[in-house]
């Protein structure tokens, strides 16, 4: 996965580079003399110090290192949802997504998620749990209650209705 993502933006700077690079070659070869196109198609060696290109390059890397760990290797710290009579539950705010968007629950006790919407985009409109067959709207500005049992343990997502923001609930055995 990580290796296609890499070479995809590769192939693509490439692309856009060669692209870049012959329009400007070809604009500048209409604007000159026949004696001096012949010059033109040749590199020109700049020389620049040692110093500047390695700074460059860590820079590049350090970027790149960047935009893989935000997207592929973060993740959101979980939290813990409170046992209040014989139910467990917790506060979601929905705002740009969820916050908290990775819970953790126990096996075969009633879970009571809490959705606030404050986010007034329209995929944030609708809640869907599909291992539970739930899917609720949400309306701006309310607090909206959700409750099921899960009995086994494992990792179960929920999403907008539009699938682009998601959570995970994570059902952990009671030991």
């Amino acid at each position: 996965m990580l290796s296609k993502v890499i070479l995809s933006s590769i192939a693509g700077l490439g692309l856009a580079f060669s692209v870049a690079s012959d329009q400007v070659v070809a604009q500048i070869n209409n604007e000159m003399p026949a004696t001096q196109r012949l010059q033109t198609t040749q590199f020109r060696h700049i020389e620049q110090p040692f110093w500047v290109k390695g700074a460059v390059t860590t820079a590049g890397l350090g970027l790149i290192g960047l935009e893989i760990w935000w997207f592929l290797l973060s993740k959101p710290k979980p939290q813990t949802a409170k046992a209040h009579n014989g139910i467990q539950e917790i506060d979601i705010t929905v705002d740009g997504g969820y916050e908290p968007s990775r819970i953790i629950i126990n096996a075969g006790q009633r879970v009571r998620l809490n959705f606030l919407r404050r986010d007034p985009s329209s995929c944030l409109e609708e809640i869907r749990l599909p291992d539970f067959h739930i899917a609720k709207n949400l309306p701006l500005n309310e607090v909206t209650p959700i409750e099921f049992t899960s009995n086994k343990p494992g990792t179960y997502t929920f999403n907008c209705g539009m699938n682009m923001y998601r959570g995970v609930v994570e059902v952990k055995s009671a030991t």
